[in-house]
């Protein structure tokens, strides 16, 4: 690249690169260019042209390294189709990177905001956008210089499509851009240097060469023109052309067409009225308030200024106050015409970036002269506005966030202040002047850098509130608190308080409330504070507390050490404490005496028994005493009040045979998680006075003979008895509980649901899995039946009505290996949103066994008591090119986009990193950055807790030991079973268990809300998205790794929801007594609902079979189940034929999950099959044992078929390809259109689009050579299972993703090469009925195909019908050995070997390597005999 330092003329050239495309190039890092031939290169610093070269040394100016390329029409953010750095720099340019990596590369977007980049609230436009210039430049490089070279005006940025901010003339963008990524996560400054160069950065963090235009936040700042206007209701007045003005709170009208020189006329119009004029087409009749009012008719030349101006002038004289609301609109001085609105009295400017000099600047303020309310919060002031002092009517003064260190002396002036917020700041003192504003009752100064309480409040009698959470106040002196007679309300929370001082016996009589939540007391004694009300202790170290009890009504101290509370005198007026997590070994004597108490929560103690007082107390209305060691609950002696009670995880055998009617208000039971063998009855007579309406008795030893005890519950809603010992459950019992909604049976022996389950006509949820069950109850009757779930059971098949329930949204019945569903049956349950099948298939006789991985998995997904799923899982038995998995979970809290998108993307992102670097802590790291970014819009303001573990072989060693790396943002999490104990693999980044990440938010003054979460949005510190709360939450993972050994049994993943209510110990016990890792997952989603929650759950148990040799031989294991299919399902034989209409019949056992759901999240796709009618014995075969390459099993004569790959041959080749989904409306996120660009070969769309749009990449997947096939079908293959017969079916698999519906296949140049080679590509796409993406294996196989695409006229199922059996080949015994080796002989002639795959190297940047190289499918056979390939073909319109 040619710099010299000769002259600072700036030479234009003219510069046509070879081999580029004027429709745009493919590249790796997701950006597209549409090259013209005349790009224009603007270099500075040169008297050259630019086809001269000289060397930049490190030492030399900055201005000498600028080089401007600007590019026209460059798509943004990311797409399939685009240009390669390779094609964006040339090779002077990409050696002049390299040299020093404190050069980069920074992107100036044009000054109209990009339609496809939407930003929050009023930065929304629908204008075009313009070129983009690539700025080559140094860290050292400042914005002046910039603008020098460029001859602009300044340079702005934007962060997260929000708020866009002026840069000053000494700031350098391109280290403002380093300092990001680094604050991010990255480490390496040669990948820091590669990511700024990346165009995906454009949501987070986006440079424009001018101030972006936004016509609708000018709309709502100011509206004028020049229209006709006449004055006054009657006739006498003229109408005139005139210059009229909206701005705030006033109408303004010009004296003289087009000039505001002369006089204005000013109308208020808070009060006023603002209507149509009927008998003249686009008027509007404005009009103020009160007895003077005075009227000005407007008459518009357009509808759209009409409708423009009716909007926002409606908007005003709704208005109670005279409000002027400008937050948030990027800006650096108010409107000038705002200062005629002289009736102003509130003006909210937070979230700007005001200044204080110019027309509109802060200095003018003083001119509202009415003004009462003034927020300046989050404006980056850094001093504080003395301006503002001068405003001598204010009560109300907001400067939270602006980076203040001092307050000024003049701020006495305000003596009308009665509110001061100055939160989020850096303040240690205040000015003594404040005590002088005797009005002040409000005073905010929580998250500044207070090491005590200001004397200054001793002066201030009217404030009595004190908010100084978040500061570092380490004692509390209660002899200064005595001295404030006014504080009532002291909020010192996050403060670091180690000891709370008290030298003197004199009375703290005022303070009522205190709050001195996560601190680090170890001790606290506040009987001295003898009025306290109120008191937040929780999340401390307290061993002992010490409070006076005349007037406490309230008591949070959960969450601590304490064995004892000592409360004197008795608390009489207390109602609601809480002790939980605490260390009690018992109640104190004088809870029994509290004659007000209605709430006490005693859970996670120590406790052996409840004092029969406190059961029999009066006013009692909620005991939570789970978790416990209760083995028995006093009797009743009286009626009583109680509403709630829950006992679980205690160890009792019975309950008080009085409870039910002696407590008839009860409405909530849980005893979960006990020794019950019955429960006492409802009534002692035949009537019932029972209220009962929640009842959870899961995980008991109940058995049939209880059903008869709850017939008198008759107003139950909820009845969960999972996991006890049922047999049955009696018919005219369960007709009896007419309103039940949900009924959870599972875990049980039970054969059959009673079918007087139709009388329960409310019934919406009915969960059954992991018993006997044979026939398929009568419940799609029902009329308000949502969720039916009767997995791991053994129905063979359904008796179905003519129609189905329009309410039904999810069927699940996997894991009944017997079950056969015919085709009418399949197109009955098209509709239904859910639908989860197996997948099936059968052996033939060339099959032989085939080496399987060392672990298989299985997941549950509940969404609760949500209408949504908010939760997505990644599981991929076999991911990359050896024997290696990958399983992730990732949960959004409160929506479903981003899970979706992560679990879309992530394991390809994984598979890239690994393609970069082999440190654990590098790959697993860039890969969260990296899928970080790749959210795009969908990131900045959606997030999502995710974790990953991959299972792999050490790089060192090969054929060694199994490793596993975990890393994990937020609060899912991963557990490992080693020798029967839990080990806790990742770390819970919330702020309440995690006090590192708590002290590094608050030195970053984020505002932590009372409900203990960032800015009152998530109580996460890391996250994947949310990239508006950066720095305070970060996209950086945990990631720890640990080799695996023959000791560890299972690997069990979870969200939030899951490890809130089942411990690490029991989580592992639970597992451990379910051998299949399906339903061992669904046990665990099960209990958690049972033990009270109401989110959604997820779950992911991987078996793990790890040999001390690091074999993937399976250790024998008994065929025996005590409950449940086998894991393995028998497969079905599917054969290709002509492609007319397929039949699926009742034996040919084949599944699949439907997801018919049309949503803003999810794509349709139309999937269809076809199955063999004819079909072997359907004798379940037993589990074979695994074998691996080390030991092989022994395999019978078969055939070998070209390309076929046996155990020790050449593995298959892993081919990498970038695509796409679009999850976008019309246009996706990177401006490009949908009909900007050719479809791909080999990929169909429906056209179905989703609101976000991300850029995505199939799952790593292996090509294998296959046979071929007609070129008009994808051919989709199963894989194979072992049998001990010694038949091999393994098939040749291609791994890939499954995108909300939308099969992921190979495209471009993959397509041409796969219709070339005699193999035909076998693709394999599974989705879950939220999107998740698993790969097919032997213990859990299912498919979920979404349903949005038109049906075909033949069918549900549109494949082509099976081959003619006369068309097949038949090899005669004799002839068997004479064919393999002439079809060997074949193979090696149409077989190619294969190109060697070569990693981009760490040295080299991404630049240097455009596309990764492609390759060829494995063709060469290997030794032995090999498989006969069965294979599916699916008609798959995407």
């Amino acid at each position: 690249m040619a710099m010299e330092d000769e002259d600072n003329t700036a030479v234009v050239a003219t510069n046509t690169q070879p081999g580029i495309k004027k429709g745009g190039d493919v590249g790796d890092n997701g950006a597209c260019i549409d090259r013209q031939p005349d790009t224009v290169v603007h270099q500075a610093g040169l008297n050259q042209t630019a086809g001269r070269g000289s060397r930049l040394g490190p030492g030399a100016h900055a201005t000498t390294g600028i080089r401007v390329l600007k590019q026209r029409n460059m798509k943004r953010n990311g797409s399939r189709g685009c240009g390669t750095r390779k094609t964006r720099f040339g090779s002077r340019e990409r050696d002049w990177l390299k040299g020093d990596t404190q050069r980069g590369c920074v992107c100036l977007y044009g000054g109209t905001v990009d339609p496809q980049l939407p930003a929050s609230g009023p930065q929304a436009s629908s204008t075009p956008q313009t070129d983009l210039q690539l700025v080559l430049c140094s860290t050292s490089t400042t914005v002046e210089e910039l603008c020098a070279q460029r001859d602009g005006k300044g340079l702005y940025v934007q962060l997260h499509g929000d708020l866009i901010r002026r840069l000053d003339t000494s700031e350098r963008p391109l280290q403002m851009l380093y300092n990001y990524l680094a604050a991010m996560g990255y480490t390496e400054p040669i990948r820091v240097q590669q990511e700024a160069a990346n165009s995906d950065l454009s949501c987070l963090i986006r440079f424009y060469s001018e101030r972006p235009v936004n016509a609708d936040q000018q709309e709502r700042t100011l509206l004028k023109g020049v229209f006709s206007v006449r004055k006054g209701k009657t006739q006498l007045h003229k109408w005139a052309e005139r210059q009229v003005i909206l701005c705030g709170t006033c109408l303004i009208v010009a004296s003289v067409k087009d000039s505001l020189t002369g006089k204005m006329h000013i109308l208020p119009l808070v009060g006023g009225k603002v209507e149509e004029v009927k008998r003249r087409q686009h008027c509007l009749m404005f009009s103020s308030a009160g007895s003077q009012a005075q009227t000005y008719f407007v008459n518009f030349d357009t509808l759209a200024d009409y409708q423009r101006w009716h909007r926002q002038a409606s908007k005003v004289v709704s208005q109670t106050v005279s409000l002027v609301d400008l937050s948030c609109y990027s800006l650096e001085a108010v409107p000038e015409y705002l200062f005629y609105s002289q009736d102003v009295t509130h003006l909210n400017l937070r979230h700007n970036f005001m200044s204080l000099q110019g027309p509109g600047g802060l200095l003018n303020l003083p001119r509202f002269s009415q003004l009462k309310s003034l927020n300046l919060s989050h404006n980056r002031l850094g001093v504080f506005p003395e301006c503002a002092c001068e405003i001598v009517t204010l009560t109300e003064l907001n400067l939270s966030c602006n980076n203040l260190h001092t307050i000024p002396v003049q701020i006495g002036n305000l003596h009308s202040l009665q509110t001061l917020s100055l939160d989020g700041n850096h303040l240690s003192s205040l000015p003594e002047e404040l005590g002088g504003l005797s009005q002040l009752n409000n005073l905010g100064l929580s998250f500044n850098n207070f090491s005590h309480i200001p004397a200054v409040l001793e002066r201030l009698s009217a404030v009595d509130k004190l908010a100084m959470a978040g500061n570092r106040v380490e004692i509390l002196e209660l002899c200064s608190l005595a001295r404030m007679s006014n504080l009532k309300n002291i909020d010192l929370r996050l403060n670091g308080l180690h000891w709370l001082k008290n030298i003197s016996l004199e009375p703290v009589s005022q303070v009522t409330q205190l709050d001195l939540r996560y601190n680090y007391l170890d001790s606290l004694d506040l009987s001295s504070v003898c009025n306290l009300e109120i008191l937040h202790c929780q999340r401390n170290q307290l061993t002992t507390l010490t409070l006076s009890g005349f007037t406490l009504r309230m008591l949070h101290a959960n969450s601590n050490r304490l064995t004892t509370v000592n409360i004197y005198p008795v608390p009489n007026q207390l109602t609601h404490m809480d002790l939980s997590q605490n260390l009690l070994e018992y109640l104190p004597d004088w809870v029994c005496d509290c004659g007000k108490i209605e709430m006490l929560d005693v859970t996670h103690n120590l406790l052996s028994e409840l004092p029969s007082r406190l059961l029999n107390s009066l006013s009692l209305r909620k005991l939570l005493a789970g978790n416990n060691r209760l083995q028995r609950v006093s009797d009743l002696l009286d009626h009583i009040p109680l509403e709630a009670l829950d006992l679980q995880h205690n160890k009792l055998a019975e309950l008080p045979e009085s409870l039910f009617y002696k407590a008839l208000n009860l409405k909530y039971l849980n005893v979960s998680a006990n020794a019950l063998e019955s429960i006492p009855p409802s009534s002692q007579s035949e009537e019932s006075l029972s209220t009962l309406q929640e009842l959870y008795l899961t995980g008991n030893n109940l058995n049939e003979n209880c059903g008869a005890l709850l017939v008198g519950h008759q107003n139950l809603r909820v009845l969960h008895i999972a996991y006890n010992q049922l047999l049955s459950f009696p018919a005219s019992k369960l007709s009896k509980l007419e309103l039940l909604e949900e009924l959870n049976l599972s875990g049980n022996k039970l054969k059959t649901i009673p079918s007087t389950v139709s009388s329960c006509k409310k019934l919406h949820t009915l969960i059954a899995h992991s018993n006997h069950i044979t026939v398929f109850p009568e419940i799609l009757n029902l009329p308000e039946i949502k969720l039916v779930d009767l997995s791991c059971n053994e129905l063979t098949e359904i008796q179905l009505p003519d129609s189905l329930p329009a309410t039904l949204q999810e069927l699940d019945l996997t894991g009944n290996s017997s079950l056969m569903l015919e085709h009418k049956t399949l197109n009955l349950f098209s509709h239904i949103t859910t639908l989860k099948l197996d997948q099936k298939s059968t052996t033939t006789a060339g099959d032989t066994q085939s080496a399987s991985p060392p672990w298989n998995h299985g997941y549950s997904e509940m969404s609760g008591q949500r209408n949504k799923l908010c939760v997505s899982v990644l599981a991929v038995d076999r991911f990359g090119d050896g024997v290696e998995a990958c399983y992730g979970i990732f949960d959004g809290d409160r929506n479903e986009e981003v899970p979706r998108l992560l679990q879309c993307t992530m394991g390809d992102v994984l598979w890239e990193e690994l393609q970069h670097s082999s440190i654990d802590n590098v790959y697993m790291c860039n890969t969260f950055l990296t899928s970080h970014r790749k959210l795009g819009m969908a990131g900045q303001k959606l997030g999502a807790s995710a974790l990953l573990c991959y299972i792999h072989h050490e790089p060192s060693d090969p054929g060694g030991s199994f490793s596993l790396t975990v890393a994990n943002v937020g609060t899912c999490q991963a557990v490992l079973c080693r020798d029967g104990r839990p080990i806790p693999l990742s770390k819970v980044y919330s702020l309440e268990t995690c006090t590192e990440e708590m002290e590094r938010v608050k030195l970053s003054k984020a505002i932590i809300t009372e409900d203990n979460k960032v800015s009152g949005v998530t109580c996460c510190s890391r996250l994947l998205g949310c990239s508006y709360l950066s720095p305070w939450v970060l996209p950086k993972p945990w990631v720890h790794s640990k080799p695996l050994c023959s000791q560890d049994e299972f690997l069990i993943l979870g969200n939030r929801a899951l490890f809130e209510r089942v411990s690490y110990q029991e989580a592992v016990c639970t597992v451990q007594a379910v051998r299949d890792p399906r339903a061992a997952a669904k046990k665990l989603c099960s209990l958690a609902q049972s033990y009270g929650c109401k989110d959604n759950i997820e779950a992911a148990v991987v078996s793990l079979h790890i040999a001390e040799d690091s074999c993937t031989c399976e250790p024998p294991v008994s065929t025996t189940e005590p409950r449940g299919p086998p894991p393995a399902p028998v497969p079905v034989t599917v054969t290709p034929g002509p492609s007319d209409p397929a039949t699926l019949s009742s034996s040919s056992g084949v599944v699949s999950e439907f997801n018919s759901e049309t949503s803003a999240s999810e794509v349709g796709s139309e999937a269809g099959s076809t199955a063999s009618d004819e079909h072997p014995s359907s004798v379940p075969a037993s589990r074979p044992e695994r074998r691996c390459s080390l030991h092989p099993a022994t395999t019978l004569c078969g055939i070998m078929v070209p390309g076929s790959v046996g155990a020790g041959t050449h593995p298959g080749l892993f081919q990498r390809q970038p695509s796409c989904a679009t999850f976008s409306s019309n246009h996706s996120d990177n401006g490009l259109d949908s009909d900007d660009e050719a479809p791909l070969e080999g990929v169909i769309s429906n056209g179905s689009k989703v609101e976000v749009e991300v850029d995505i990449h199939c799952c790593a997947f292996q090509l294998r050579s296959g046979v071929s096939e007609s070129p008009k079908h994808f051919d989709l293959e199963k894989r194979g299972y072992d049998y001990p017969n010694g038949k091999m079916r393994r098939q040749n698999s291609v791994v890939v993703s499954a995108t909300n519906g939308c099969l992921l296949a190979v495209c471009g140049r993959e397509i041409t090469d796969l219709k070339k080679s005699p193999s035909t590509c076998s693709l394999f796409g599974k989705k879950l009925s939220n999107g998740s993406v698993v790969a097919p294996e032997d213990s859990h196989n299912l498919i979920e195909v979404a349903l949005e695409a038109p049906k075909k006229k033949s069918g549900y199922f549109t494949a082509p019908a099976q081959q003619d059996p006369e068309d097949q080949l038949i090899v005669p015994p004799s002839l068997e050995q004479e064919v393999r080796e002439q079809l060997r002989g074949q193979s090696l002639l149409v077989s190619a070997p294969p190109l060697p795959s070569i990693p981009p190297s760490l040295k080299d940047p991404v630049w240097d390597h455009p596309h990764p190289p492609s390759f060829a499918s494995n063709l060469v056979p290997g030794p032995g005999p090999a498989p006969t390939l069965q294979q599916e073909v699916y008609d798959t319109a995407l």
